[in-house]
């Protein structure tokens, strides 16, 4: 099973979970009390750049039929369709430049170049996968309703074929979220009802029906002879973008140590409780400044289910200050290079296409689903700590191989 008591998993009391949530708030505190004119450079230059990028890459591809020019156009268009929805779409919809009260920059009016409607996205992220991260039966991002990736979502024969699911997921991503609010996916989470399905199947095909004229019909005439390798160019770019976003995402909640859920008592968490979960739940992945910016600095994924509506170009100082909480608390923060942490995220989903019966963890100690019973009849602190104190860390120590648990997770 999942963690269904998570201060007793992190081996803390109730009065040290307030006490790492009022650190948690302090820092949250400091860097709103910060927010000025070069934060509102950084997004304005963003948008800039990310404009441009598009615009020079359709310009490009009008004479497309031209390898050369393919090539340039291609990447420059996949490169402004990445930053467009990583640092750009993702992040100004969950409202970390609402502060700014630009009408062009706000969650408000921010439509994103994907076929999924800003609305749609919103609801299903900013609410249900913020709010209920990584809770099983609560989050429809567990897995995305077609690719088992706990033990808690009990094995089908469809599951079977989970690597091909994730692979048809990858390559298509903008229209797996464009379709997640519609309810329609077999493991997702019904619960609109049949009219107001019927409303957001509409609205997704009158906004998917828009994409796709744009990518693959009025641009492409654009080009006029060289109109099919223009095409070809606008689906390269798409997947391009698909495969990059899938990639970021599953990073970010699917290697060993993104912990899974399963709270009975959820009605009265508290938001130190909350931000006890999205830390043992969320994964980093480490690489230079152009990775961290490309991945919409969804590369500190820890420091964004924080703190979801503080600018992403503060999550590379904000995660100095966490790291150092966790340190204090001996509390995994998990993070490693990028390849490794997509490779375990793949690994599990492989392993998981098996029956239960055949992985030779338990479903509590497995690294993709750990439980607070894979602690049952062992002491709650140990002498051997290497922080001011011991923890999970600590514990977890005790129970795994020491280079094993230094691969999955660093903590400073």
């Amino acid at each position: 099973m999942a963690i269904s008591d998570v201060k007793e998993y992190a081996h803390l009391s109730a009065e040290d979970v307030e006490a790492i949530g009022e650190e948690l708030d302090a820092i949250r505190q400091e860097v709103v009390d910060s927010l000025g004119e070069s934060d509102r450079r950084y997004v304005q230059n963003t948008i800039r750049l990310q404009r441009g990028l598009v615009a020079g890459g359709r310009a490009v591809l009008l004479f497309s039929g031209y390898r050369p020019a393919w090539l340039v156009g291609t990447g420059m268009l996949a490169a402004g369709k990445i930053i467009e929805n990583m640092e750009l779409g993702h992040n100004v919809m969950h409202g970390q430049w609402d502060w700014m009260n630009d009408p062009v920059i706000h969650s408000t009016t921010w439509e994103w170049d994907i076929v999924g409607t800003s609305e749609h996205w919103k609801a299903t992220h900013n609410h249900h996968h913020h709010t209920y991260t990584n809770i099983i039966g609560m989050d429809d991002d567990v897995g995305y309703g077609v690719v088992r990736v706990t033990r808690d979502q009990p094995w089908n024969p469809a599951y079977s074929l989970n690597l091909v699911w994730n692979t048809i997921l990858a390559f298509t991503f903008q229209w797996g979220v464009g379709v997640q609010h519609l309810e329609i996916a077999p493991g997702t989470i019904n619960s609109s009802g049949r009219a107001e399905q019927k409303r957001r199947i509409g609205q997704f095909l009158r906004k998917a029906r828009r994409q796709v004229g744009k990518d693959y019909v009025w641009f492409p005439l654009l080009s006029g002879p060289n109109w099919k390798s223009t095409m070809a160019a606008n689906a390269t770019a798409n997947v391009i973008r698909n495969l990059w976003s899938n990639a970021v995402i599953f990073c970010g909640h699917f290697p060993d140590g993104a912990d899974k859920f399963t709270l009975e008592d959820l009605s009265e968490e508290t938001q130190a409780q909350w931000y006890l979960r999205q830390m043992l739940g969320s994964a980093n992945f480490t690489g230079s400044q152009l990775t961290h910016f490309m991945s919409g600095n969804l590369s500190y994924q820890i420091e964004h289910h924080l703190f979801p509506t503080i600018p992403s170009n503060r999550y590379g100082e904000i995660s100095e200050k966490v790291q150092d909480v966790c340190r204090r608390w001996d509390l995994p923060y998990t993070t490693g290079p990028l390849y490794k942490q997509y490779w375990q995220s793949w690994r599990t989903i492989a392993k998981l296409s098996l029956p239960d019966r055949f992985l030779k963890a338990t479903t509590d100690d497995a690294p993709e689903t750990r439980s607070e019973r894979m602690f049952e009849g062992e002491p709650r602190t140990y002498d051997d700590h290497a922080g001011p104190r011991s923890g999970l860390v600590t514990a977890l120590k005790h129970r795994t191989d020491p280079n094993q648990l230094r691969r999955l997770t660093r903590t400073v």
